[in-house]
């Protein structure tokens, strides 16, 4: 009998080649709020254990960083970077007033960009980049059980991503002639970078990309027997989204808000059809191959984090002059 399904589940499949598509959210930036000691407790990471022995738990407790979404930070392209635009270059978590339609509720949050581009007349990219690079596999460092087993799966990670169909962002435009574009990551660290459109409109519209290389018809795909497990297991994961800016284009301030992405996309793999043996459990190839890749990864953020902390406490604050008596004035000559 289940033998039967399973030739059953295969006829169905090539007969009408689509059937298995699925539309999953790779991130909802209304998720990414403030909920565990100013982070985002579903994507909290830890870097303290690369800070050495001499901090106190106080000080390493603030060496965790999360996909927050004021977390996030602006990268200007090479031409584009000056002392001015990079400090007015960054994003917000920002609330929305009113329910608009299926885009968004009063109340949720969507990331606030703003971007200053130079005046000049030159071609401008602008990448908003995760504080890290979000890994496919991983297991939360927080002890709570609401967050335990895939920790980014629908945090910038979607698994079991076979062919591309077509990618949906809901965004704000604000009648700014810029691109908005995605860069993604697939399991073997190989980057694609997807333009979606211009920003020339007013107010709240999905945007979409369909793949001009993806086949409907079955008949007319590449039928293949390749190897499973685990090449026949990967991830598609965000790794950043661009701004474009012309050089014709008026430079200066550039302001939008994301609310969401979301991806269309071929199985790589049915479920239906591989319940025998849970492969990763057994294995665990794809989590030692991320761990690898996340220790590097981990090594090299946590150094920046302790050091922009120890940058932080050397900063001047205010607080600390506050009762001090101003100094007098030097007398005139």
């Amino acid at each position: 009998m289940k033998r039967f399904f399973t030739f059953l589940l295969l006829a169905v499949f090539f007969l009408t080649g689509s059937v298995f598509a699925e539309e999953s959210v790779l991130i909802n930036f209304s998720d990414l709020i403030d909920d565990y000691q100013g982070q985002n407790k579903a994507t909290v990471m830890d870097f303290s254990s690369v800070a050495g022995t001499r901090y106190t738990e106080e000080e390493k407790a603030a060496m965790q960083t999360s996909l927050l979404v004021p977390n996030w930070e602006v990268k200007l392209s090479s031409s584009s970077q000056t002392v001015v635009n990079n400090s007015l270059s960054y994003v917000l978590g920002v609330p929305v007033n009113n329910d608009v339609n299926n885009f968004a509720t009063a109340g949720d949050q969507v990331m606030g960009i703003r971007v200053h581009f130079p005046e000049g007349n030159f071609n401008g990219y602008a990448w908003i980049k995760p504080p890290f690079e979000i890994p496919a596999y991983a297991t939360s460092t927080v002890d709570d059980e609401a967050v335990k087993g895939d920790q980014f799966s629908g945090y910038g990670v979607v698994k079991n991503v076979g062919v591309l169909k077509s990618i949906k962002v809901r965004v704000y435009g604000m009648n700014f002639p810029m691109g908005l574009g995605l860069v993604l990551r697939d399991s073997r660290n190989n980057k694609q970078s997807v333009f979606l459109s211009y920003l020339d409109f007013d107010g709240w519209r999905e945007l979409e990309w369909q793949n001009p290389n993806y086949v409907s018809e079955i008949r007319n795909r590449e039928l293949r027997n390749d190897p499973l497990y685990p090449r026949s297991m990967p991830a598609l994961t965000l790794d950043s989204i661009y701004i474009y800016r012309d050089a014709m284009q008026e430079g200066g301030d550039f302001i939008s808000y994301i609310k969401d992405i979301s991806i269309i996309y071929d199985q790589a793999v049915l479920d239906e059809l591989n319940s025998d043996i849970d492969h990763e459990s057994t294995w665990s190839i794809l989590a030692d191959r991320e761990e690898a890749r996340r220790n590097a990864e981990l090594k090299r953020l946590g150094n920046v984090q302790v050091l922009r902390y120890l940058e932080q406490q050397k900063m001047h604050s205010d607080e600390e002059v506050e009762g001090e008596e101003a100094p007098e004035e030097a007398p005139a000559e």
